[in-house]
């Protein structure tokens, strides 16, 4: 008889001594565990117990509440969850034993090592099953199967440090063409000729917040910017919008670039040249790479994993979120939770999926009644985010749109005058920018004057 691989007698690789010396390190010092949650996730956790105490303390921790015994058995009873942790003993043997100088960092990558080798493992067993079954192509199988080979790599990877050297040497052309502006590669253009210049485009991995008062605008710039990325970079642009349906968002963006008036469009009396027009714009969007969720429920999480789908399958180019206040969080359905704290972790929670992504998010905020209210000036400030927590922290550029003609509807000269207004930029300059808005087409576009004519022919 053949006989039995010891490895498979020796069951899935685990080390729960590890899980608990983490686990207890957090009760004995609860900032540790933002170094724990950095790393490690809940799957990564290989008894249902560690699972359900992680879980439990990421939610205290997510509330800004400290993670201590009494807390986390609170937390856990909360859930009815104690018995399934084996009870008080349990909890309260964590952080026994523990040695007075905690080496947090080698048991978190015990814990890590340990849930890779599952992964690897679960990951084969499951394409083994797949080619048994036989009954898929096998380029589907292993195309699958390095798709998640190549994201368990990414997530080994992405937390490495990297010397100047590697930086410098990553760019084409070493340390001249990383010297040298013209040769370095700039952000995604958003046709906005003045904006552009000022910041060299929306670059990966930054958060760009444009804030402004209900009916200013933002939907309308925010469209005007995703559809100038998708039609003139071919890059593919994904809309969040938990506010507006997809046939609004689609019909926004077909007259505006057909130019034609929505009121017109949306009652149906259109002019023949009007309905060419709108073919015409409806073709290039058919080809253009934008898609859109309307789903009024996404949350931080599912953003992440639908832009995780997309960009497997198209070269992302740009995130709209619209917008962020209605987002909802985990501490949502709680009467008592602290809003201005729960869209502080929600615009951290979009600056961490930029840089984790490597794309720039574009994500819409409301502005507070602050600039109505004020007298003389009624152009926004930093300080009228409402909700801000810590949007201005977490931005690299915050950008108002300002329409006179809002508070002064009568005056004429004032009719289409728009601003950009960047409040803050974090590598580049801050002003005032010039827009023309057109109003019955729901657009922006560059201001007449500060467009250079092309150059003739010859």
């Amino acid at each position: 008889m053949p006989q039995p691989d010891p490895a498979f007698e020796k069951g899935l690789p685990s080390s729960p001594y590890a899980e608990r010396l983490v686990l207890g390190s957090v009760l004995i010092k609860d900032t540790a565990f933002i170094s724990v949650s950095a790393t490690l996730a809940i799957e990564d956790f290989s008894l249902d117990k560690h699972r359900i105490i992680f879980r439990r303390m990421h939610d205290l921790a997510e509330r800004g509440e400290r993670i201590d015994r009494i807390t986390l058995v609170n937390e856990l009873m909360k859930h009815s969850e104690l018995e399934a942790v084996d009870g008080l003993s349990y909890i309260a043997s964590l952080d026994e034993g523990l040695p007075e100088i905690l080496n947090l960092e080698s048991y978190i990558g015990i814990v890590k090592e340990k849930a890779v080798l599952r992964d690897l493992i679960n990951m084969s067993q499951e394409t083994i099953h797949r080619c048994m079954m036989g009954n898929e192509d096998p380029d589907r199988i292993l195309a699958s199967a390095e798709e998640r080979l190549l994201k368990l790599g990414e997530d080994r990877a992405k937390d490495d440090l990297v010397s100047v050297s590697a930086v410098i040497n990553s760019v084409p052309g070493g340390v001249n063409a990383f010297l040298d502006p013209s040769r370095r590669l700039s952000g995604v253009g958003t046709g906005f000729k003045k904006f552009d210049e000022m910041t060299g485009g929306l670059r990966g991995g930054e958060l760009f917040i444009l804030a402004a008062r209900p009916a200013m605008g933002k939907t309308a710039l925010a469209l005007n910017i995703a559809q100038n990325v998708a039609v003139k970079s071919g890059k593919a642009v994904a809309i969040f919008s938990l506010e507006m349906s997809k046939d609004s968002l689609l019909t926004r963006l077909i007259c505006a670039r057909a130019r034609v008036d929505q009121q017109r469009f949306r009652a149906g009396f259109l002019r023949q040249d009007e309905r060419m027009l709108l073919q015409e714009a409806a073709m290039d969007l058919i080809e253009a790479p934008i898609f859109i969720d309307d789903t009024s429920s996404s949350t931080l999480m599912d953003i992440n994993a639908k832009l995780r789908k997309l960009r497997a399958q198209n070269d992302l180019g740009l995130c709209v979120v619209d917008y962020l206040q209605l987002m909802p969080t985990p501490s949502s359905r709680n009467s008592n939770a602290n809003r201005t704290q729960e869209v502080g972790i929600l615009s951290r929670g979009m600056k961490l999926l930029a840089k984790d992504l490597n794309i720039p998010m574009l994500v819409l905020s409301q502005l507070s009644r602050a600039p109505e209210t004020r007298p003389g000036d009624h152009r926004p400030q930093l300080s009228d985010l409402r909700e801000s927590g810590s949007i201005e922290q977490d931005a690299d550029i915050v950008a108002f749109i300002f329409r006179p003609e809002v508070y002064n509807p009568d005056r004429a000269d004032l009719q289409g005058v728009a601003e950009l207004i960047i409040a803050k930029q974090r590598n580049g300059p801050t002003g005032k920018i010039r827009l023309t808005y057109l109003k019955q087409f729901t657009k922006f576009e560059n201001y007449a004057e500060d467009l250079e004519p092309e150059p003739a022919a010859g």
